[in-house]
């Protein structure tokens, strides 16, 4: 196996912000996303996705360092205050580096 080191950032916010979030994503220069529906509990309640406003998408991206930090400095500073939102950044190991 001949793997590459990515950053994995994970996105777990309103799905309220959805539309706002893509274009921030790919103005920052992600080059992909996948968006996934989420259900939980935290800090700010149960989310349990039953109605459309009160449910949560989690955003994952693969992308090189630079670019996850670009993301989760401009998320924090332009939704944190006002939005459930929670940001975790991983390392991942690819095996088609191209693509990210």
């Amino acid at each position: 196996m001949n793997a590459t080191t990515r950053r994995l950032l994970t996105i777990v916010t309103e799905a309220a912000l959805e539309q706002l979030l893509v274009k921030d994503l790919e103005a920052l220069g992600a080059s992909g996303y996948t968006v996934t529906d989420a259900r939980g509990k935290g800090s700010r309640g149960t989310r349990n996705a039953a109605w459309g406003e009160s449910s949560n998408i989690r955003v994952e991206i693969v992308c090189d360092a630079a670019t996850a930090e670009a993301i989760a400095a401009h998320l924090q500073a332009r939704y944190y205050a006002h939005y459930a939102m929670i940001l975790f950044v991983s390392d991942v190991a690819v095996l088609r580096p191209e693509k990210f």
